[in-house]
């Protein structure tokens, strides 16, 4: 059984360890350096990106994460979590000293914090997203082929305003230009990808009881996919 461990200092951090149970792995809360041993694969659920990063330098966590990442440590991250694992911030928080935000990297990608708008505006809607296990036979819809479509919910949601070119896209959403929300527009934003061993995504899969995307970065993490 893989040991994949959730970056348990604030977030989604019991949904992601129901998600990740319910797909055979055994969920481990991380809250110390020493706690990353033993452990095949990293969620980081979404939450606020600012407050976990800066636990995450309180309790000595940043940097061997980020060592590990760039040693190519598998790493799912949610929301938050996409940001965490993006190389650039555009609208980073400043805290009082006037020091930025920080990620982790790993993604090159240039992300917006809480771009699709402030938590009233937040939106469900489904997706197209690449790459995902087949459904079970009862889900899948005849009208989008053999993967049904993701619900998504998108809370005070991050996208992804550019890739490098290692990156694959899996997944964007139409908003009105300039605008929010789920309506069809005419810009697509990016809000799921992959680089390598790393998977992120803008929304929250963990919430909606949407399981394929933990299975594939379960698979990932094998070498499966």
């Amino acid at each position: 059984m893989l040991n994949v461990g959730v970056l348990a200092l604030q977030g989604d951090v019991r949904e992601h360890v129901a998600a990740l149970e319910s797909v055979g792995a055994r969920a481990v809360e991380v809250r110390r350096a020493e706690e990353l041993a033993g452990l095949d694969g990293m969620v980081l659920p979404g939450g606020e990106s600012t407050t976990i990063d800066k636990l995450s330098r309180m309790f000595g966590l940043s940097a061997p994460l980020k060592e590990r990442i760039a040693d190519g440590f598998p790493v799912f991250g949610s929301c938050a979590g996409l940001i965490l694992l993006a190389d650039r911030i555009l609208d980073p928080s400043t805290d009082r000293q006037g020091v930025s935000q920080q990620s982790f990297g790993g993604i090159d990608m240039s992300v917006r914090r809480n771009a699709f708008g402030r938590q009233v505006e937040s939106f469900e809607t489904d997706l197209a997203f690449k790459g995902l296990p087949d459904p079970p036979r009862d889900a899948r819809s005849s009208a989008s082929g053999p993967a049904a479509a993701v619900r998504a919910v998108f809370i005070r949601a991050p996208w992804v305003e550019s890739v490098g070119e290692g990156v694959e896209v899996l997944a964007t959403v139409r908003v009105p230009a300039g605008g929010s929300g789920p309506e069809a527009g005419t810009d697509s934003r990016i809000v799921a990808v992959r680089s390598g061993s790393l998977l992120a995504t803008s929304f929250h899969p963990e919430v909606t009881g949407e399981r394929r995307i933990h299975e594939l970065f379960i698979q990932l993490i094998k070498g499966e996919a």
